[in-house]
């Protein structure tokens, strides 16, 4: 069975049932959401409700944020951990790069499109790409 690092996007209304499935195939899984340390996760807001609308200087700031670095070292530490990583679309900049840290260090990396979107040929570096919850248990 596989150690799993799913990346996705909090927005993802996909993940739960794909953290909740690979688990229930047998796979160890980590799960952003729900990391190690305990608590919800991590949200920009929780060091500034106005994160969103912040300068780059005090996002640059905010990356050295006592939660931020305990996010960035839960979420490195299950990088580390992980043999496959499993991209959920739709998602956005972190995942992608955590998928492509993934495939550079040569872990087996699947795509995951559970809705048609539009087609992007640069996922060719990656391992496989499926549309289906069967088909990426299988791909597993």
């Amino acid at each position: 069975m596989a150690k799993i690092y799913v990346a996705s996007s909090w927005r993802n209304p996909y993940y739960p049932d794909v953290v909740t499935r690979l688990r229930a195939a047998g796979h160890e899984v980590y799960d952003f959401r729900n990391p190690p340390h305990g608590g919800p996760g991590f949200h920009w807001t929780d060091i500034d409700p106005d994160a969103p609308s912040w300068t780059f200087p005090q996002y640059a700031e905010g990356l050295h944020h006592p939660l931020a670095e305990r996010q960035f070292t839960a979420d490195l530490e299950a990088l580390n951990w992980a043999d496959t990583c499993v991209l959920v679309l739709p998602c956005g900049r972190s995942a992608h790069t955590e998928a492509g840290w993934l495939a550079g260090r040569g872990k087996r990396t699947i795509v995951y499109i559970p809705e048609m979107v539009e087609p992007e040929l640069m996922y060719k570096l990656f391992d496989g790409v499926v549309g289906s919850m069967e088909k990426l248990i299988k791909a597993l």
